[in-house]
């Protein structure tokens, strides 16, 4: 818990998300845990640092489909890091070439996900669902 308040306080961390909409319709823990985890998502893409989208089925395949991959970037470039997550272990990429790659890929992935709103909407209807 103590990672999150970098989410909090007086200057809190930007933070940008997209997900699919295959991970929110999995029900990890059952009915109760699914429909609060989605009802957190939605709580927290009310701060205005917070920006979470949704991959909706429609899309199809999109490069990077099946990929766990989370972008660190901050003020200083040169500690900007990829991460993969990998049936190991995650696995952390820091080459600029490497970045430059995740970055326009991640760019096309933000591009073809739904808007904020829209993402709120689907993930509110897929709460009523269950």
């Amino acid at each position: 818990m103590k990672r999150q308040g970098v989410l909090y306080g007086t200057t809190p961390t930007p933070y940008r998300t997209v997900v699919h909409e295959a991970a929110l319709r999995m029900r990890v823990g059952g009915r109760t845990v699914a429909r609060a985890q989605l009802h957190h998502l939605l709580d927290m893409s009310e701060h205005k640092h917070i920006t979470i989208r949704v991959l909706p089925f429609g899309v199809g395949a999109f490069p990077g489909s099946g990929q766990s991959i989370n972008y660190l970037d901050g003020p200083v470039p040169q500690l900007d890091t990829a991460q993969l997550d990998q049936f190991h272990g995650p696995v952390m990429l820091d080459a600029e070439a490497l970045l430059e790659k995740y970055r326009r890929l991640l760019d096309v992935v933000e591009a073809t996900a739904l808007s904020p709103d829209k993402s709120r909407d689907l993930i509110h209807s897929i709460t009523q669902d269950l």
